[in-house]
């Protein structure tokens, strides 16, 4: 990606209600979860894979499976390529499913959470709200904003598994609404946003135990904003920066990153160009940033300053009907 310009490559039918997706490691899978309360009907939502045209970029679907739980809103690859994770927000879940060739294999394991946190009208119930895995593959971290913990599990990518850690999870500051999550290159810090509080927690990680500590909580907002909530949370790919979306503010919010200690200072703001940004990407070399506004219906791309790591607007934007997720396929 050298100029930020976007063309439509076509797309794909066979899910109901796409919302996230995730591209293997080798570039060759698509999956994506169906934002739905049944598949074939069976109570969970869906998940699919699709092969990726080398040259085209077009879709082919190739299996279905459910997700195990209502309500699925995350889903991603296990660094191998053999495990693809998911979260069910509505049914507070999070499932591992095998992958050969592309194609979904029954559940490895499904694990229901438990419990509730202080805000009694939105943490009342577990809600998984993303699933992401470790730098070496090891473990896989549920965030859940229902809890206000980040799940622990070991990852067996030969069985296609996941096991409860010990420590079992991590404590975010009570009522935070863990988000979204992102490892740090160096593998030494993590960061996840606080959906309900409009917050970014800096975390230390023992990569040997699995085990993660919040060392700092830092705003998303350069005031208060009324009904303000967070979505996404991404690390530059130089590991200078840390980017946090803001539903109600409508920006992107940056943070400086200390590579010695993993402190966050905040730099600035910068307006997505529409309204709901509930998810972006940066290009993986980190040139550009491009912000999927979900209630405004377009994408924008921004170029990022490579001395700041402010975005600023390239001019380029594009109308897609409720974005809500951006994933890069690396040629």
């Amino acid at each position: 990606m050298t100029t930020g310009a976007l063309s439509n490559a076509g797309g794909a039918s066979g899910v109901a209600n796409p919302s996230f997706v995730a591209v293997s490691p080798d570039h060759k899978y698509l999956y994506a979860i169906g934002e739905v309360g049944s598949f074939n009907g069976k109570k969970g939502g869906a998940v699919s894979s699709f092969a990726i045209d080398e040259k085209s970029g077009a879709l082919t679907l190739l299996s279905q499976q459910t997700s195990g739980g209502d309500g699925p809103c995350f889903v991603t690859a296990d660094r191998t390529g053999k495990v693809v994770l998911v979260a069910n927000y509505g049914g507070g879940s999070v499932e591992s499913l095998p992958v050969a060739d592309g194609k979904l294999g029954e559940p490895g394991s499904f694990i229901q959470h438990k419990g509730s946190s202080v805000n009694k009208s939105r943490q009342g119930e577990p809600h998984a709200h993303s699933i992401n895995v470790s730098p070496d593959n090891k473990f896989a971290f549920a965030c859940d904003l229902g809890l206000d913990k980040i799940l622990v599990y070991k990852l067996d990518p030969d069985k296609g598994t996941l096991t409860p850690n010990d420590p079992p999870a991590a404590e975010i500051p009570p009522g935070s609404g863990p988000r979204h999550f992102a490892f740090h290159p160096s593998g030494k810090f993590a960061y996840v946003c606080g959906e309900m509080t409009s917050t970014v927690h800096a975390m230390t990680y023992d990569a040997e135990k699995g085990v993660l500590k919040v060392v700092q909580t830092l705003s998303t907002l350069p005031n208060e904003v009324k009904g303000n909530s967070t979505a996404e949370t991404q690390v530059h790919p130089s590991g200078k920066w840390v980017y946090v979306s803001n539903r109600g503010h409508d920006s992107v919010a940056v943070f400086k990153v200390d590579e010695a200690t993993g402190h966050l200072t905040a730099v600035g703001h910068q307006s997505t160009g529409g309204k709901t940004p509930r998810n972006f990407g940066i290009d993986p070399s980190g040139k550009f940033l491009i912000a999927a506004n979900q209630s405004s219906n377009n994408v924008v791309v921004f170029k990022i300053d490579e001395k700041t790591g402010m975005p600023t607007p390239t001019g380029t934007e594009v109308s897609v009907p409720k974005p809500v997720c951006v994933k890069f396929l690396a040629r």
